[in-house]
């Protein structure tokens, strides 16, 4: 079964108080998406990389591959305004028949080789996969007037990650329901899955700490002493 990374780097870096994407900025050397786009091109089970960009960078993102020399990717499709639209746009310039799609952030460099083994290895078991670590704050949910209903258990609760992980088959069929949904509304691809093909189990892959996403300006400076530790390297030749 053909393995398929889709990178998707449609930020436009307005959390992290910028105006330029989040996954261009330069940490400790190297843009943040060449350290990502370095863990799927090594990886021996990824054979093919979409990247999926913000529509007015797309050459930015094509001079880095090329700069990069990269063997696996593919295709650099153009995003759309939510991710949902992102992830769609990929799912659609896939031509194969059947095959494993790996979602992932592109301002989450720092992921493993390791999670990305256990999704393709569960892949043999799901059709959907996602990435958590356990929660380790205590969850509190609201009324609209800011006084708490509910507290649920946090043995029970984890923080999505990516890589998300489906066969192709599945996350079309949930796509192509999801997208007749006037109200769609939703984060990530696991929760198309969930709401729309119920019946399909999602199973958990364990996630790692270390594998943050860049949001905000404290994420960066965590995310640079960290891309400094794992390739010291690329401080050295700065």
């Amino acid at each position: 079964m053909k393995n398929i990374a889709v990178i998707l780097a449609g930020g436009s870096g307005t959390r992290l108080g910028e105006n330029y994407p989040k996954q261009l900025l330069q940490i400790a050397g190297k843009s943040v998406i060449e350290y990502t786009l370095d863990v799927f091109e090594k990886h021996p089970l990824i054979h093919e990389i979409f990247i999926v960009a913000n529509s007015g960078y797309i050459q930015n993102i094509q001079d880095i591959v090329t700069a990069g020399k990269y063997q696996k990717i593919n295709r650099i499709l153009a995003g759309g305004k939510e991710r949902y639209e992102s992830s769609w746009n990929a799912i659609r310039a896939c031509k194969e028949k059947e095959c494993n799609l790996i979602f992932h952030d592109s301002v989450r460099p720092l992921v493993s080789e390791r999670i990305l083994t256990d999704c393709i290895e569960a892949l043999k078991t799901y059709n959907a996969v996602d990435v958590a670590v356990p929660t380790t704050d205590t969850v509190i949910q609201i009324n609209e007037n800011n006084i708490i209903r509910h507290i649920p258990q946090r043995s029970t609760l984890r923080n999505s990650q990516t890589p998300q992980a489906f066969r192709l088959s599945v996350i079309k069929k949930a796509y192509r329901k999801a997208l007749e949904d006037p109200r769609l509304q939703t984060t990530d691809d696991c929760g198309i899955v969930l709401r729309y093909l119920p019946e399909e189990p999602i199973y958990v892959v364990p996630g790692d700490t270390v594998n943050l996403k860049l949001t905000y300006k404290e994420d960066l400076y965590l995310l640079e002493k960290l891309l400094q530790l794992r390739f010291p390297h690329n401080t050295e030749n700065k």
